[in-house]
């Protein structure tokens, strides 16, 4: 197994103190070379993930990250159930104030797909208790 591959298979997201809690501030990352395997054909699937977030406490490491996005290219997934997973794995990780994963996936068969997955973290608790 080369370097490369060791370090996917044993990528996990890595989360850091934000330098700046006291302030909203945007983060936006966009991973153009991802992958993952169709759930039916097996064929691979290729898009652009690309994550907005507003920081709490924690922001991601950028190499941890890109190394966790890497992880899916050998997973049978849709482009559904991977976009919410993203979405999902990073809410619980940095409990950011705000999260958008947009998955846009090239076409494949003349269909192209474009899923966003969106987390409100704590302005969605405080709009709630307003109520």
């Amino acid at each position: 197994m080369k370097y490369g591959e060791k370090a996917v298979k044993g990528a996990q997201l890595e989360i850091w103190p934000n330098p700046n809690p006291e302030r909203d501030y945007e983060i936006a990352i966009s991973f153009a070379e991802f992958t993952c395997l169709c759930p039916r054909s097996g064929y691979p699937d290729f898009a652009t993930i690309d994550i907005l977030y507003v920081p709490d406490k924690y922001i991601v490491e950028l190499k941890a990250l890109k190394l966790w996005l890497n992880s899916f290219r050998e997973k049978h997934i849709s482009h559904e159930a991977v976009t919410n997973l993203i979405c999902t794995e990073l809410e619980k990780a940095l409990k950011p104030r705000f999260l958008e994963v947009v998955g846009d996936f090239n076409p494949r068969g003349n269909v192209k797909t474009i899923v966003t997955a969106t987390a409100r973290g704590k302005q969605k608790a405080k709009a709630k208790k307003k109520k």
